[in-house]
């Protein structure tokens, strides 16, 4: 988001931390879904975007439910994440290093364990 439209960054960042803040225990959201929610209304943004606004963030955002397309969390949190995902419950892959999106991801219209849709 570019500096030279700070309301519009503004508006941006509260619906990224909005919808972040929504993703319940033992669930998760990939960057580029997390980018493609916001772009329905706000019409920009993309998966680089949501990582800045997430590494800007508030301490309470729980910024470890959001993961890359493979299922990693950030490198350099990635042992604190992990603790958070297996401590809520997520499921992760065999590897134990990676979250399970198949069980794991959340939309914002479900509300439900892991595994069900």
């Amino acid at each position: 988001m570019s500096s030279a439209h700070p309301d519009q960054a503004r508006a941006y960042d509260a619906a990224v931390h909005d919808l972040v803040a929504r993703i319940p225990a033992g669930r998760a959201m990939t960057y580029g879904l997390v980018a493609e929610i916001v772009a329905e209304t706000l019409h920009r943004g993309g998966p680089r975007q949501v990582g800045q606004v997430l590494a800007r963030g508030t301490g309470d955002l729980p910024w470890w439910r959001v993961v890359n397309a493979a299922g990693a969390p950030p490198a350099q949190h990635a042992e604190r994440a992990l603790a958070r995902l297996r401590a809520e419950g997520c499921p992760l892959r065999a590897d134990g290093l990676r979250v399970d999106l198949r069980r794991a991801v959340w939309f914002p219209e479900q509300d439900g364990p892991p595994g069900r849709t």
